[in-house]
C-alpha cells in the first residue's frame, strides 16, 4: 500500500461497507427473500443476491423483482409496485440489519494499524443511511471511523466521485494522500474519477465478475495484505 503513497502512509482511507469491511449479504439476502415472499414470488436465495448487491437498496429491489441483474432489460415495474415492495424490504431488513452479518478476517488488524499510522477513516457506501449506522454498530466498527457516507447523503451514489469528495472534505484530506477501499467495480470506477488510488479485495460482491480484472492498482485476498 505504502508504495501508492512514496512509502508513506495515506493521511485518509475511504472504506466501502457491504463485501469490504462486513458480509452483510445474508441478511440482505433473508429480507429481499421476506419481500419477495410476502408478493407470492419465489424466493431468490442468497447466491443470487449476492450478485445484486453494490448499487444501492432501489437496484437490489429492482433486481429481484426482475429476477436477474440486468434489470432494465427485463419488464417494466410501475412506480407503485417498486414504491410497495421497496417499503416490503425496508421493513424486513430493519429487523434482519447484522443479525447474520460479519465482519471478515483481517479488517480490524488493517483498521488498528492505520489508526496507529495516523490516517482518518471514513466508510462511503451506497447504503442507505437508515442501515448504515445500525449495522456498523451491531458489528463494533462504528468507532473506527472518523465521517459516514451513505447512499442518500447525496443525490447521487457510486460510481459517481461526488461521495468520495465528501468524505476528503470532510476528514480534511485531499486526493493525493487519500486510498479507496472496496470490493467493485463501483468502488474502482468511483476512486477513478475522484482521482484517488484503489485497493480491491477478492472476497466481496462483483455482481460475479473477476474484480482482478476491473482496474484497481491493488487486488488482495485480505485487508492485512496491505500492510
Amino acid at each position: 500500500m505504502k508504495t501508492l503513497f512514496q512509502g508513506q502512509w495515506p493521511r485518509t482511507v475511504l472504506f466501502d461497507l457491504d463485501g469490504t469491511l462486513v458480509d452483510s449479504a445474508p441478511d440482505l439476502a433473508a429480507a429481499i427473500d421476506s419481500m419477495l415472499e410476502s408478493l407470492g414470488r419465489d424466493p431468490a436465495g442468497d447466491d443470487r443476491v449476492r450478485q445484486w448487491v453494490g448499487n444501492g437498496a432501489g437496484v437490489l429491489v429492482r433486481r429481484a423483482l426482475a429476477g436477474r441483474f440486468d434489470h432494465e432489460a427485463g419488464p417494466a415495474i410501475d412506480d407503485a409496485a417498486f414504491d410497495d415492495a421497496q417499503e416490503r424490504f425496508f421493513n424486513a431488513y430493519t429487523g434482519l440489519n447484522g443479525h447474520m452479518s460479519r465482519v471478515y478476517d483481517g479488517v480490524v488488524p488493517f483498521l488498528m494499524a492505520l489508526r496507529e499510522a495516523g490516517a482518518r477513516l471514513a466508510v462511503v457506501t451506497n447504503k442507505p443511511g437508515a442501515f448504515t449506522g445500525p449495522l456498523l454498530e451491531k458489528m463494533g466498527l462504528d468507532h473506527w471511523f472518523d465521517t459516514t457516507i451513505s447512499g442518500d447523503t447525496l443525490p447521487v451514489k457510486k460510481p459517481d466521485p461526488a461521495q468520495l469528495h465528501l468524505a476528503i472534505e470532510q476528514l480534511g484530506g485531499d486526493t493525493a494522500s487519500t486510498l479507496m477501499v472496496g470490493d467493485s467495480i463501483n468502488d474502482i470506477l468511483a476512486a477513478q474519477r475522484a482521482g484517488v488510488p484503489v485497493a480491491a479485495v477478492r472476497y466481496g460482491y462483483n455482481h460475479g465478475a473477476n474484480i482482478d480484472d476491473a482496474g484497481a492498482d491493488r487486488v488482495v485476498d485480505s485487508l492485512e495484505e496491505l500492510l
